[in-house]
């Protein structure tokens, strides 16, 4: 009797802590939104009025500006390392209206709307030829 005592609180010892250890994951979990999640706000405050929703430089505001603003998904824009893109976020692009963020947005948001920058880039297989079917 004595074991299937110590049985039955080691059980629920275990179910106790394995309940505890889901419910402190959840907790830390829940409403917490993945980085590019919190990019696509951030960039939706304060980059969509001149990239435009897709990125593409075609926003609202950018037919006042000279020159445009750039295309986030182009080649040009894609091949750029993280870091040269984010030194961009921080400090702007000399004689263009991009300014720098550096002072509005800290690291981390920056670094947020650069991983939702990342999603808007798809890039596509090219079509696979067309195979002339067999005659015969």
């Amino acid at each position: 009797m004595n074991r299937l005592v110590w049985m039955g609180v080691l059980i629920l010892m275990n179910v106790l802590v394995i309940s505890g250890l889901a419910a402190s994951y959840e907790s830390r979990t829940v409403g917490v939104q993945p980085e590019w999640e919190q990019g696509r706000d951030l960039y939706r405050i304060h980059c969509l009025e001149c990239h435009g929703a897709e990125g593409r430089g075609d926003g609202p505001r950018a037919a006042l500006l000279a020159p445009r603003p750039g295309n986030l998904v182009s080649a040009a824009t894609s091949i750029k390392t993280d870091e040269e893109l984010l030194e961009i976020l921080a400090k702007g692009v000399p004689r263009t209206a991009m300014s720098g963020w550096s002072h509005q947005l800290s690291d981390d948001e920056r670094r947020h709307v650069l991983a939702y920058i990342r999603t808007l880039v798809h890039f596509q297989d090219p079509p696979s030829p067309q195979l002339p079917s067999s005659g015969s």
